[in-house]
């Protein structure tokens, strides 16, 4: 799972994925990090328009929405850059979209619950270490109240979850792996640029969008990474 996990030895810090190390102030920069720290980003803010853009292709119609997440998973300024992306990207598109919560795992059922009492018609979720922790759960709950939902990860619908856009998360596994090799054979971390995603996903879930009752553009399809059958 990615998160704020720290691998440590004397002299030096790493992340193996933050949404924006910058804004939480963990490094001065992300082509020079400096200090004693460096990682991976997965570009948590900048994906979510491009997530609820995939809703609205896939209904065009569509004009309410809900957006899923911990709303405390990074520093403020990174929620506070989190915030104004969904924002944004909700006036550009024309939805009405519900900030919908959640603190702790005992919060998911009801953010749910509040979806469904919204009569909301799409939701797109969030990367975080509460999204990705329970994932399952998730995914599950999406199905039960039949909502087309946009996730951040392929995981995500490998599970059963209709359709994904965002980095390959084996793929920054892998380059992280690379980064500590270098620091134990005598790198300075801070010297290290923080590596951003260099192959972004777009997965789609065809039985589940059967299931739906949705009808995938073939537009989509054609630009899809992997389309599950």
């Amino acid at each position: 799972m990615i998160g704020r996990r720290k691998i440590m030895r004397p002299g030096f810090a790493f992340w193996p994925g933050v949404a924006d190390p910058v804004a939480d102030e963990l490094v001065a920069s992300l082509a020079r990090p400096s200090g004693d720290v460096t990682g991976t980003t997965f570009l948590g803010p900048e994906l979510i328009a491009k997530r609820l853009q995939l809703l609205r292709d896939v209904v065009p119609g569509l004009s309410r929405a809900a957006a899923l997440g911990h709303p405390h998973a990074y520093s403020e300024r990174t929620m506070a850059g989190v915030l104004k992306e969904i924002e944004a990207a909700a006036r550009t598109l024309g939805l009405q979209l519900q900030l919908v919560p959640a603190d702790s795992q005992d919060d998911i059922a009801g953010a749910f619950a509040a979806i469904a009492s919204l009569k909301l018609d799409a939701l797109s979720v969030g990367i975080d270490a509460l999204t990705q922790s329970k994932a399952e759960t998730i995914v599950g709950l999406a199905a039960e109240h039949k909502l087309l939902t946009a996730y951040p990860a392929r995981e995500f619908v490998e599970m059963g979850g209709l359709m994904s856009y965002g980095p390959s998360y084996p793929d920054l596994y892998y380059r992280a792996a690379g980064l500590i090799d270098k620091i134990f054979k005598g790198a300075k971390p801070g010297d290290l640029p923080v590596e951003q995603p260099t192959k972004l996903e777009l997965v789609i879930n065809l039985k589940i969008a059967k299931a739906l009752g949705l009808t995938i553009p073939h537009s989509m399809l054609m630009l899809a990474d992997e389309v599950i059958e």
